[in-house]
């Protein structure tokens, strides 16, 4: 069926509210007006307020009560707007929901998936356009996932709330709209493993979330010049799936990271560490990176546009490895 990835998530939101009783949506707007992205558009009328409830404006409070629901057995989906948003709730997040499990013993799960908009390039200026989600990859106690593919967009919500331990799904702001094929079948999908998206013998572009389709852009902006470039969608930022990446590597023998955080202290310097840590010996060039430029995002699009990694930057990048 023809769909879009906001449709995708809110399939999978209508299906979690469906399967369990237990779950329910709670945030900012996500009742009456349907999410500020409209991902959640018509849930309250199908579920009623008690599934689907409208909260005050406090990331603190409603991701704290979040956490209390799941201690209590509940299995709360809360909605973050943006991820900036997220900091007022990093209390929450970190010294709380990452951590209970640990000090309680083990006795204390956290099931909890936090949904928020990540990303840039829809010019919302410098306090709307963060990619902060390597942070939280640095978190022990939670897990990251990003999905990129309608299939994941649909899929990976049940799969997080299965899960034990406190979820943080980012969603790609400029991914809303993206319209493609889902099939009718679409379900759960694994967020164990990350994806080959497209097989390639001469470079491994490594990617996520928001960035993979620079890379599937650049990876055809390649093959138009005989350049063979393998696409990795890592899916899951943590806990990292370094073994697909590992393997590519010693396929093609080149790698090149792109990520929408800034460069230092990155998840593709995480990434770039690994492979030369476990794989040195089998790279034929220094690993390559293309992040956005270290400042905050402009609001001129010509100039948000030049900060963020584009399939152009990709490709110069992969010629260089490939040399």
């Amino acid at each position: 069926m023809k769909t879009t990835y906001r449709e995708a998530l809110r399939e999978a939101l209508r299906d979690a509210l469906s399967r369990d009783e237990r779950a329910f949506l709670m945030g900012e707007v996500v009742g009456a007006y349907g999410g500020c992205f409209t991902v959640s558009l018509g849930l309250l009328e199908e579920f009623g307020p008690e599934r689907v409830r409208d909260t005050p404006l406090s990331e603190s409070a409603f991701v704290g009560a979040g956490i209390g629901a799941a201690l209590g057995g509940m299995r709360p989906i809360v909605e973050i707007m943006t991820v900036n948003f997220s900091l007022l709730a990093l209390d929450q997040i970190l010294n709380n929901a990452a951590t209970l499990l640990h000090m309680s013993g083990g006795q204390l799960s956290v099931p909890l998936v936090i949904r928020m908009t990540t990303g840039a390039g829809r010019q919302l200026a410098a306090q709307h356009s963060h990619s902060l989600e390597g942070w939280y990859a640095h978190i022990p106690g939670l897990r990251i996932v990003a999905p990129a593919t309608l299939e994941d967009a649909r899929g990976m919500l049940w799969t997080a709330l299965a899960d034990p331990d406190p979820v943080l799904l980012f969603e790609h702001g400029a991914l809303y709209g993206v319209p493609g094929e889902l099939a009718d079948d679409a379900g759960p999908v694994d967020i164990d493993r990350a994806a080959v998206r497209r097989a390639g013998t001469d470079v491994t572009l490594v990617a996520y979330g928001g960035t993979l389709h620079v890379a599937t852009e650049a990876a055809d902006e390649l093959a138009a010049a005989g350049i063979s470039a393998e696409v990795v969608d890592l899916r899951t930022l943590r806990p990292l799936d370094e073994d697909t990446v590992l393997d590519s590597v010693r396929r093609t023998h080149r790698l090149v990271v792109v990520d929408e955080g800034w460069r230092s202290g990155s998840l593709s310097a995480e990434i770039s560490a690994r492979v030369t840590e476990k794989a040195f010996y089998e790279l034929d060039a220094p690993v390559e990176r293309v992040c956005t430029a270290e400042v905050p995002m402009p609001y001129a699009k010509h100039l948000e546009e030049a900060a963020l990694p584009s399939a152009a930057e990709v490709a110069a990048a992969a010629r260089r490895a490939v040399g």
